[in-house]
């Protein structure tokens, strides 16, 4: 039996490579469901090629443009983001890629979870912004949530066969991004251009500017705490600008565990599809005589604010990481606008962590009114 996936966010960057990988795999995948919020041109192209049951486009302006190309194919069209949670409930579907960036993952998140269907998740924002309403829903539905992204995965892959083993420490890796090594004077006037200009890793904009700020590492770590139960004091952040060592493992015993590949997103997206089997694809092979040597430093967390930031909302908790995660959105736009400097990012997110009220035992409603407030607070300051 073909394994029918929901793609949530088809025209992404995740998106678009996991279609890659189902498309080498025709024997093993069906796409069941495509999803994008703008990109309606895209949208209908993969639909065109995959040939999905459902297809939704959450801009309501595009909807007529889609089901005018999609209709004759026999694909139902459902247009607006409440549709994506109810489509999310159909029984023809076994597993759910969480592909979209940032807060908006949340919801269909959710929605897979109230749903009880198996999910790869590569949206970190939903964790970071809920991370215990998450794990919560997912214990009491029993559904496993399988990481994507390269780190996590990583993560998930040394503690395979492991049991009940106990973890001394995890340690994320990070490239450094492009501005790695560089003082603060040199990063005044950085241009988005030049940010997204990353030295290892082919990701969408946002991603890459959190790469360039650190703040996908902070990110990461309180994904981390939320899918492995490590608490932040258990947490590393190493810098190792290869990209070839994803993350490691440190046990009680003195043993390190480390998963090693290509820099090259469809590998970890190709393992959340297919575990807890491997199937052969096209990734480039490592070639460690060719690499010669791994290099490994610590972050400069005095520069890289955010990264610093990130742990003092894991480490405090409650709405704090909510805060976080909002206010990062709105300067990461703000600085691909030109609208703020490359080191006013981590301005922008101190400002709102200071100024938005924090709330120690957040309900599901208390998230979303935060991001709402933090989302105000980062405009009226940047403005």
């Amino acid at each position: 039996m073909k394994k029918r996936i929901a793609i949530i966010g088809s025209t992404g960057s995740i998106g678009k490579q996991a279609l890659e990988v189902i498309k080498q795999h025709p024997d093993q995948f069906e796409v069941e469901i495509l999803t994008a919020y703008n990109n309606f041109e895209l949208l209908i192209k993969q639909a065109v090629e995959f040939t999905p049951n459902t297809v939704v486009i959450a801009n309501d302006e595009h909807y007529k443009t889609v089901f005018n190309h999609l209709d004759p194919l026999d694909i139902k069209v459902y247009s607006g983001e409440d549709a994506i949670g109810q489509v999310l409930g159909m029984d023809t579907i076994d597993m759910v890629l969480i592909a979209v960036v940032g807060f908006a993952g949340l919801k269909p998140t959710l929605a897979a979870l109230e749903n009880k269907k198996r999910i790869a998740l590569a949206n970190k924002e939903s964790l970071v912004v809920a991370g215990q309403l998450i794990q919560q829903k997912a214990i009491k539905n029993n559904i496993q949530i399988i990481p994507v992204d390269s780190e996590h995965s990583a993560i998930f892959q040394c503690l395979m066969g492991e049991g009940n083993n106990p973890v001394e420490k995890i340690v994320l890796t990070a490239s450094g991004g492009p501005f790695r090594g560089m003082r603060a004077a040199s990063l005044k006037n950085i241009s988005p251009e030049l940010a997204l200009n990353h030295p290892v890793w082919q990701m969408g904009q946002k991603v890459t500017i959190d790469s360039a700020t650190l703040m996908n590492k902070g990110l990461e770590a309180i994904e981390a705490h939320w899918l492995f139960g490590v608490p932040a004091s258990n947490i590393e952040v190493v810098i190792h600008p290869e990209s070839v060592i994803h993350s490691m493992v440190y046990f009680t015993d003195g043993s390190v565990k480390t998963q090693m590949s290509s820099a090259d997103m469809r590998i970890p997206i190709q393992f959340a599809l297919t575990y807890p089997d491997r199937f052969a694809n096209s990734a480039e092979r490592l070639d460690l005589v060719e690499l010669g040597a791994l290099h490994f430093e610590a972050p400069d967390v005095k520069i890289f604010r955010n990264l610093a930031l990130a742990f003092e909302a894991l480490e405090k908790g409650g709405n704090l990481p909510c805060i976080l995660n909002a206010a990062n959105e709105i300067a990461v736009q703000a600085f691909l606008k030109q609208q703020v400097g490359f080191l006013q990012i981590s301005n922008v997110v101190e400002h709102c962590m200071d100024h938005v009220a924090f709330i120690k035992d957040p309900t599901f409603n208390d998230y979303f009114e935060t991001d709402k407030i933090t989302r105000f607070k980062a405009i009226e300051f940047i403005n």
